[in-house]
């Protein structure tokens, strides 16, 4: 292994992971020593099996928090959401998995397609800066987004107030709709969310490393195979580069 990259990955002697423990899909558990289990925790741990160095995970309650991180060095790689915001401090590799994000619209709504959502007078119920709504906010000109924090909150916003959408992953919409009688998902997507493997920018040689690493995972059928180990639905496999 490259000096130079286990300077970059690997500053203190541990590869230092920033999980976002918000993301249902990817982190599933925990183990008996409080670590998150899941998705991205087992890709990082291959990570760091690849460079000979340990583990140490560094969770985030949520993935703006993990993403606004990059400048104090509290992690060396971050696992989450590839989006143009986080890009411009965060160097990314193409998606590793990826997660489709779709509507949902209350019993009796006149919206039958996700071309009708953004239009004067839709509120869409989300949840603040998660890919998909860093995604809307580059997307949405006519309709309004009415954020919360947690997507318990967005859900509980969207009946509350009686909003026309709710926006979010559709594995999570699914279970939302088992509590909304008369509730429906819009077919198709607005966007799928990439979930990928970020350093700082300024670690050029290690983010070149760990592009060429996310690629032959996919293609190997590693990250298929933590995505059958995890029993995870909704996720898959992220496209080629």
């Amino acid at each position: 292994m490259s000096p130079e990259i286990l300077a970059q990955l690997a500053p203190t002697g541990s590869l230092r992971a920033g999980i976002n423990l918000s993301n249902f899909l990817l982190v599933t558990g925990r183990t008996a020593e409080g670590d998150p289990q899941g998705v991205s925790p087992s890709m990082a741990a291959a990570i760091a099996a690849r460079l000979g160095v340990p583990v140490t995970y560094v969770p985030y309650p949520r993935p703006g928090e993990l993403a606004d991180a990059v400048d104090s060095g509290a992690w060396d790689i971050g696992l989450i959401g590839a989006e143009p915001q986080r890009a411009e401090k965060i160097a990314f590799t193409a998606a590793y998995a990826q997660i489709e994000a779709t509507y949902l619209v209350p019993a009796g709504s006149p919206i039958t397609g996700i071309a009708e959502v953004d239009r004067p007078g839709i509120r869409i119920a989300v949840t603040a800066r998660s890919a998909y709504d860093l995604w809307l906010e580059r997307n949405i000109q006519h309709a309004t987004l009415l954020r919360t924090e947690t997507l318990d909150s967005a859900l509980t916003r969207f009946v509350e107030e009686k909003l026309e959408v709710l926006a979010g992953l559709r594995p999570r919409l699914i279970t939302d709709l088992e509590k909304l009688p008369g509730a429906r998902i819009l077919e198709g997507r607005f966007t799928a969310v990439q979930q990928a493997i970020g350093t700082a920018r300024k670690n050029a040689a290690a983010a070149a490393w760990l592009h060429d690493f996310v690629e032959e995972a996919k293609a190997s059928g590693m990250v298929a195979g933590f995505i059958a180990r995890h029993g995870v639905q909704g996720l898959s496999v992220g496209d080629p580069a």
